[in-house]
């Protein structure tokens, strides 16, 4: 009887963290289908019509695309965090196969610098990147955005502990019969890690497509803005765009979830991985 109740009290108690979590995402999700006037209209006392609209529109999400280039931003936002996963996941691996199996001078030395680097705030280095960049004529441009960003620590750290349980009898053997190192790796090594790649490509596509100071630095003009600068974009000296804002706050939510939910086994698979073999 008394596990009886104290099942039921970690119920109750996960209920209440669930409704703490979800009630303020159910509430975005449906002030973005109202209109402006009625988002905080029925917010005191609390009442059914808080949670439920008494006039669905889609005003918020047509006046996105149609009048403040919201389509730009979500393309500008797709092109940078695809580049930054389609190289950084090259680049990182690249790197960290050579640290896993390759002998030269200073490699723990360097190694060590590369988890120094994730450990390191974006901010602490943002002034000195960003006159690197402008220096380069980089600014406000794809380049100032994606180049920067590409290397990523985290991600040659995953490889290299995933490449430090590949037999070196393997790459020996391939060796033997005559594969260059680039062969081994990228028609042994990187076969053999896919779960490792989904798990790095999930890691940077979420770093980038969250990134917020970073674009707000180096871009200038809406040209190049992306999803989470552009939020700020709603709230004006004068008056705040809650519709509008609810509306884009859904979509930069609701795209990065369908893609990351059917890949979540996968994710969790490559990082429980990567053993801690030195």
């Amino acid at each position: 009887m008394n596990k009886g109740k104290a099942h039921w009290g970690v119920y109750i108690i996960h209920i209440i963290v669930a409704l703490i979590v979800l009630l303020p995402l159910g509430f975005a999700v449906i002030s973005s289908f109202r209109p402006l006037d009625d988002i905080f209209k029925y917010m005191s006392p609390i009442t059914w019509k808080t949670f439920f609209p008494t006039e669905v529109t889609l005003d918020a999400y047509i006046r996105l695309f149609t009048e403040r280039g919201f389509g730009r931003t979500v393309f500008n936002t797709f092109y940078v965090t695809f580049t930054n996963v389609i190289f950084g996941v090259l680049l990182g691996s690249l790197a960290a196969f050579a640290f896993a199996k390759f002998k030269f001078k200073g490699k723990n030395l360097l190694f060590l610098l590369v988890l120094v680097t994730f450990m390191v705030p974006p901010e602490a280095i943002a002034i000195p990147m960003y006159s690197l960049v402008d220096g380069l004529g980089w600014v406000d441009s794809y380049y100032g955005l994606i180049i920067p960003t590409i290397a990523n620590g985290l991600v040659i750290f995953l490889y290299r502990q995933f490449f430090l349980e590949l037999p070196d009898q393997l790459i020996e053997s391939a060796r033997v019969d005559g594969a260059s190192w680039f062969r081994i790796y990228w028609s042994i090594a990187m076969p053999l890690s896919k779960p490792v790649t989904v798990s790095a490509s999930l890691l940077i596509f979420v770093q980038q497509w969250e990134s917020f100071m970073w674009p707000l630095i180096v871009t200038r003009s809406k040209e190049y803005r992306v999803i989470q600068v552009a939020l700020s974009d709603f709230t004006t000296e004068y008056a705040t765009f809650w519709d509008e804002m609810f509306a884009a706050a859904m979509i930069s939510t609701i795209i990065p979830v369908l893609i990351l939910l059917p890949l979540q086994r996968f994710f969790i698979q490559g990082v429980s991985s990567t053993g801690g073999k030195e």
